[in-house]
């Protein structure tokens, strides 16, 4: 047996995200109010009632400001405006009236790191090299033989570099040549972005997710990066081979981060969630969350590309999070708008449904926010989109190599027999699954043993039971194809056994007459787990 991981004392009332379940919505693809074939915000706040029965806590919706949509809304090209296809800022505000009725918090998007080609800052910037925005973005002169100022490679394929003739120099992009990298080290940058923050504070926005934050400050020195180690993995892009330390990842990075923390606890029960990516993230993770000055969270990758799921990638995710004083607390997703649909990485074919109903329970009783993606509740599946129809900037870039994000973007299927299954009147912007039509949501609601209803079942013991929203977490094992483990809050003791394999597996408590089962899936008994079974129990003396 490992170690316990204990619990935090909780001084009065509980943060409401701590422990959260929250639902992210990709807006272009909930749900189509005017028949464009793209959704939009009215669409959303009509659906608001059916993501309310879930049980979540929390909506984090996805970009939905201007932007000229070449990575769909991750160039921003004003951060305080609604792009037309998704509505206006009195769209949104209805949205979040209705939210809030319905007891749901709000989180948006931030990107701070980089904005659209388009955004007025950077129309100023590049204009000359004397202008009061000159050193809001990235800028560096050619080297002597006019090649780019250094080594640096974007994620989407090619040099990190672009020339811009109006300044005779180059500015920087982490990502499309089109999202130019601000100089977030610029005091004067810092200030606008905070004001970006109080803007949707102001509106009611309940927190912020905020993407890419380890890409917000580069090194001032601009330093080559040093090649990565050859290792066994395909390298489909430029950017793969290297270590990258100076284009990212700044140790000024956190500093930043407390600003926005203190600005936001200027108003109550705001949560912030950190995107980390990259191969190693759990050092910037911790540091960005660490203590009651940074953000409130980090969102976990762990899960998000793993090729298979196993117990002891769920002890390792889980052990990473200790908590103990100065460490943040953790948020989990197993797929989300840029990661395959975990359905189809990790379910055998033909024991798909008892396979997800398994993962379903296992990811609820998880120590940390669960953060649901639109569509897991559903069984949905990845789609393999024909190049013809691709929308991903990257894919199309890197194809066949790189796995389209449009695959996990899909529409959200509603009715099964509507056009266009229920989520717009025309032809939507990527197409449905060839199985989405029989997992819509219609068909789901009166199934009482659907993906749908189990998924709202067992949300709702979480939400109902403590030790499983904010208990402690110890792992009883982890081998082979069984995990169990041990969640405990203020006397309620819970133990949580998973098998995830197809044999049969026997286990049980010690002592087992002082447990009794209280959920349980795929036929799991008390001291015997079928295939995929999984059950929770609690102690009763």
């Amino acid at each position: 047996m490992s170690k316990p991981l204990p619990s935090s004392a909780v001084q009065g009332e509980r943060a409401w995200w701590r422990g959260a379940v929250i639902y992210q919505v990709y807006p272009r693809s909930f749900a189509d109010s005017n028949g464009d074939g793209i959704g939009d915000l009215q669409g959303i706040t009509a659906k608001l009632d059916y993501i309310a029965s879930l049980n979540v806590d929390a909506v984090w919706l996805s970009p939905f400001f201007t932007s000229p949509m070449k990575d769909f809304g991750y160039d921003v090209a004003d951060y305080c405006g609604v792009d037309s296809l998704f509505g206006s800022l009195a769209d949104f505000d209805a949205l979040v009236a209705r939210a809030h009725d319905l007891g749901l918090k709000i989180l948006i998007d931030q990107v701070y790191s980089h904005t659209s080609d388009l955004h007025g800052w950077f129309a100023e910037s590049r204009s000359s090299r004397d202008n009061g925005k000159a050193d809001w973005y990235v800028w560096a002169d050619a080297k002597i033989d006019g090649s780019p100022p250094n080594n640096w490679q974007s994620v989407f394929g090619g040099p990190a570099w672009t020339w811009d003739a109006r300044r005779g120099q180059y500015y920087m992009h982490n990502f499309l040549s089109s999202q130019p990298q601000m100089n977030v080290h610029n005091p004067d940058v810092q200030e606008a972005l905070l004001a970006v923050a109080k803007f949707w504070m102001d509106r009611g926005v309940d927190g912020f997710r905020v993407d890419a934050i380890n890409f917000a400050m580069h090194d001032p020195e601009l330093k080559d990066n040093p090649p990565a180690p050859a290792d066994n993995g395909v390298r489909t892009r430029p950017f793969d081979f290297q270590l990258k330390i100076n284009n990212q990842s700044h140790p000024d990075i956190p500093g930043f981060i407390g600003r926005i923390r203190s600005l936001l606890d200027q108003y109550p029960d705001r949560f912030t969630v950190a995107e980390v990516g990259g191969p190693d993230p759990d050092g910037e993770m911790k540091a960005f969350t660490a203590g009651e000055k940074h953000f409130n969270s980090a969102y976990g990758f762990n899960f998000l590309y793993a090729e298979k799921l196993t117990p002891a990638l769920v002890r390792e995710a889980l052990e990473a999070w200790p908590d103990e004083d100065g460490i943040g607390w953790p948020s989990w997703a197993f797929s989300n708008h840029d990661a395959p649909r975990w359905i189809s990485r990790w379910a055998p074919a033909h024991a798909q449904k008892p396979y997800a109903a398994m993962v379903m329970m296992l990811f609820v009783s998880l120590r940390g926010n669960v953060i649901l993606w639109q569509g897991e509740e559903l069984g949905l599946t990845q789609v393999d989109i024909p190049f013809e129809k691709l929308q991903d900037p990257e894919a199309i870039a890197n194809w066949p190599l790189t796995l389209s994000r449009d695959g996990t973007r899909t529409p959200m299927p509603w009715v099964a027999n509507a056009p266009q299954c229920g989520f717009s009147s025309v032809e939507p912007w990527l197409p449905f699954g060839a199985d989405h039509k029989l997992l819509a949501v219609n068909l789901a609601e009166s199934d009482p043993h659907s993906m749908l209803n189990l998924t709202r079942d067992l949300i709702a013991f979480r939400n109902d039971n403590d030790a499983m929203r904010s208990g402690n977490l110890r792992i009883i094992q982890a081998q082979s194809n069984l995990l169990v483990f041990e969640r405990e809050h203020d006397g309620q003791h819970l133990i949580c056994a998973f098998n995830m394999g197809e044999d049969a597996i026997d286990w049980q408590p010690a002592q087992p007459d002082r447990w009794r089962m209280v959920k349980s899936v795929n036929g799991a008994q008390a001291g015997s787990l079928r295939a995929y079974g999984a059950y929770i129990l609690e102690k009763i003396a």
